[in-house]
C-alpha cells in the first residue's frame, strides 16, 4: 500500500495545497493500492505546497507541488517509476533543515493526519494520560515536570511545575486549566501550526496538566483569526471524548475534564494572562493587578492554571520519556528545546525546533540558510513587539532566557524576524511601536499615553522632522513606560526602541543631524534623480510616472522635478539601465 499525504495546514493551503489535493483524489480514486489523506505543516513553509508519498518505509517528499504535477504524481504512484517526479524531490540542501532540528513540541506535525485520532494513537498518543491516570499521582506528575525543567513557552519562561504546584495547592473544588492560544505577535505562527497539524498533543498535555492540578474543566483561548485551528481543534475534542480520552471518567479512572473552546477576538494585550482571564468571563480585555495570582483566583476567581500552547505539547513527551531526557538538552538555564518562527529576509522561512543551547547564527544560516539573495545579514528581530533588535556583531549569542535578555531582547513566543542592510531600524521600531499603541488596553497611563508620545517622536524622526534632544526623550519615555506600565505589555513595549537605539544609534543620528536614511528606506528623506551618464531616453519612467514628474525627449537624459516626484520608486523599477539614482 503506498500512502500520499498531502500537507494542508494553513502555509499549505494558501500555497495551492488543496487543489493539489482534490487533483490527486481525481486521478486516483479508483487506484485501491493507494490511499491519500492529509498531513499538517511539517515546518517547512518556504517548499509549500508538500506531497509526500510513502512506499513501504521509503518516503518520496515531493515540494512546491502544483496541482499541474498531479498527472505525472498519479503515474508514478501507478507505476512505481518515480523518476517521473525527480524534478518535484526535495532537494538535499532544503532536507537538512528538518535534519538539523531537534523535534519534541513538533514531533508529529506533518506526519500524522491531524483530523484522525487513530493516527496520533499509532504514534503513541495518549499513552502518556494513560499511564499518569494507572499509575501516577499528582504529585508525582508535578515532580516529573519539575526535574525536566519545563519553562512556559509563552514568553516569561517561568517554571511550569510551580505553577502547576501553587495551583494544585489553592484551595476550593473548582479549578480550571486555560491553555493561552491568543498567538498575537506579528511573524510568530508557532501555537497555529500546532494546533492545525497536531491538536491531540495539545489535548493529553492539558489532561495531564489539569490532573495535576485538580481541574476537571479545561479551556482553550484560541484567536478567531485561525480558523483552521479551530475546526481541527473541535474535532479533536470530539473524537478524544467519543474515545474516551475527554470528558467524564475518563478510562474508567473517575478523573473528568471537559474541554471548551472560546474564539478570541484578536487583541494583543489578550496573550497577558489576567487580561486573558477577564476577556473569558465576557469582560473588555484589560490586566488585573496582582497579587492575587491566577493559581489563588482566575477565572471566575478560582484557582486558575494557565501555559500557552507550546507549553502543554512538550508535556506528554517528558511523561512518556521522563523529565531528565528532557533536562538533558539546553542550558543550565533553560532546559528542552524551543520552536522558533523564521521569517522575514531568510532563505527557509518555517518553524525551526531546537534545543536551547543554540546560537542564533546557528539558526539563521545553518538550518535557515543564510539572507534572501545573499544580501548582508543586519539584525533579527526577537520576541515580537515586546522584543528586541540583535545586531550583526553578537549574531553568536546562545539562545537561552538569560542570555538573551542579556542583549535587550527577550525569547517571547519565538518569533524571529530576520532583516538585511535594506531595512531601517528606525522605522522597524515605529512598525512596533505603531502596533504597541494600537494595542495597548489604555488602563494604566504610562502605557496608554507613553506608547502614543514615543510613536509620535518616530514618525517625526522617519517623516525627516527629527529634533535635537529626540534620541534622548526616548530613552526617557521608554524606562518610565518601563517602570509605571501595569502588565507585560507596556513594560516590554519600549524593548524595539531600546535595543534599535543601543545598536543602531548612527541611524537614528543620521535621520535627526542629517535627514538622511541609511538604509534608502524612509520616503520623505529620500530623493530621486536621473544619471545623465546612463539614462537611454527609452521615455518608459515618464510614461509610467503617476504624476509626470519625468521630462525629456527620446533618446536623451530625462530629469525628475523633485517638486512633483512623490517617491513612489516606480521608475526606479522600471529603470533597465540603472540611471534612477536614490539619495
Amino acid at each position: 500500500m503506498i500512502r500520499i499525504a498531502v500537507g494542508q495546514g494553513s502555509c499549505g493551503i494558501a500555497a495551492g495545497a488543496g487543489k493539489v489535493y482534490s487533483a490527486l483524489k481525481e486521478l486516483l480514486t479508483d487506484v485501491k493500492e493507494v490511499s491519500l489523506g492529509v498531513t499538517g505543516c511539517i515546518g517547512m513553509c518556504f517548499l509549500e505546497p508538500i506531497v509526500d508519498i510513502y512506499e513501504g518505509e521509503k518516503l518520496h517528499r515531493l515540494v512546491r507541488v502544483t496541482a499541474s504535477d498531479a498527472e505525472k504524481i498519479a503515474e508514478a504512484v501507478k507505476t512505481g517509476d518515480f523518476s517521473l517526479v525527480s524534478t518535484l524531490e526535495i532537494e538535499k540542501e532544503d532536507a537538512a533543515f528538518l535534519e538539523k532540528q531537534t523535534r519534541i513540541a513538533l514531533r508529529n506535525c506533518g506526519i500524522i493526519d491531524p483530523t484522525d485520532i487513530n493516527s496520533y494513537i499509532e504514534k503513541g498518543g495518549y499513552s502518556a494520560i494513560k499511564s499518569v491516570l494507572e499509575g501516577k499521582t499528582p504529585e508525582d506528575v508535578i515532580e516529573i515536570i519539575k526535574t525536566s525543567g519545563l519553562a512556559g513557552r509563552g514568553g516569561a519562561g517561568f517554571p511550569t511545575w510551580f505553577k502547576w504546584n501553587a495551583a494544585r495547592n489553592s484551595g476550593g473544588e473548582k479549578k480550571y486549566l486555560i491553555c493561552n492560544a491568543d498567538e498575537g505577535d506579528p511573524g510568530a505562527f508557532m501555537d497555529r501550526a500546532v494546533i492545525e497539524s497536531d491538536p491531540h498533543t495539545l489535548l493529553e498535555g492539558m489532561l495531564i496538566g489539569a490532573y495535576a492540578i485538580g481541574a476537571d474543566e479545561a479551556v482553550i483561548y484560541v484567536r478567531a483569526e485561525y480558523p483552521l485551528a479551530i475546526v481541527r481543534l473541535e474535532e479533536a475534542i470530539r473524537q478524544a471524548t467519543e474515545k474516551g480520552y475527554a470528558g467524564e471518567n475518563i478510562l474508567g479512572s473517575g478523573f473528568t475534564c471537559n474541554f471548551r473552546i472560546k474564539a478570541g477576538a484578536g487583541a494583543f494585550v489578550c496573550g497577558e494572562e489576567t487580561a486573558l482571564i477577564e476577556s473569558l468571563e465576557g469582560e473588555r480585555g484589560m490586566p488585573r493587578l496582582k497579587p492575587p495570582f491566577p493559581a489563588q483566583a482566575g477565572y471566575w476567581l478560582k484557582p486558575s492554571n494557565i501555559n500557552n500552547v507550546e507549553t502543554f505539547a512538550n508535556v506528554a513527551w517528558i511523561i512518556n520519556n521522563g523529565g531528565e531526557a528532557f533536562a538533558a538538552m539546553g542550558t543550565e538555564d533553560s532546559k528542552g528545546t524551543k520552536v522558533f518562527a523564521l521569517t522575514g529576509k531568510i532563505k527557509r522561512g518555517g518553524l525551526v525546533e531546537i534545543p536551547m543551547g543554540k546560537t542564533l547564527r546557528d539558526v539563521i544560516f545553518d538550518i535557515g540558510g543564510g539572507i534572501k539573495n545573499d544580501a548582508e545579514f543586519k539584525a533579527v528581530q526577537m520576541g515580537g513587539p515586546s522584543g528586541g533588535c540583535i545586531p550583526a556583531e553578537i549574531l553568536d549569542t546562545v539562545i537561552d532566557y538569560k542570555k538573551l535578555g542579556a542583549t535587550g531582547a527577550i525569547m517571547g513566543s519565538g518569533g524571529m524576524v530576520v532583516m538585511d542592510t535594506s531595512t531601517c531600524m528606525v522605522g522597524m521600531a515605529k512598525f512596533f511601536l505603531d502596533f504597541t499603541a494600537k494595542e495597548s488596553c489604555g488602563k494604566c497611563v504610562h502605557c496608554r499615553i507613553g506608547t502614543k508620545r514615543m510613536q509620535e517622536i518616530l514618525t517625526r524622526i522617519v517623516g525627516g522632522e527629527g529634533r535635537e534632544g529626540d534620541i534622548e526623550l526616548l530613552e526617557e519615555l521608554c524606562l518610565a513606560i518601563k517602570d509605571g506600565a501595569l502588565c507585560g505589555l507596556g513594560q516590554t513595549a519600549p524593548n524595539p526602541v531600546l535595543t534599535t537605539i543601543r545598536y543602531f544609534r548612527h541611524e537614528y543620528e543620521a535621520h535627526i543631524n542629517e535627514k538622511k536614511c541609511p538604509a534608502h528606506e524612509c520616503t520623505e528623506l529620500l530623493t530621486f534623480e536621473i544619471d545623465p551618464e546612463k539614462c537611454r531616453g527609452c521615455t518608459l519612467c515618464a510614461k509610467k510616472c503617476p504624476v509626470s514628474a519625468i521630462t525629456g525627449e527620446t533618446k536623451k537624459a530625462h530629469v525628475i522635478d523633485g517638486e512633483k516626484c512623490i517617491k513612489c520608486g516606480q521608475c526606479k523599477t522600471l529603470c533597465k539601465f540603472g540611471a534612477i539614482k536614490v539619495n
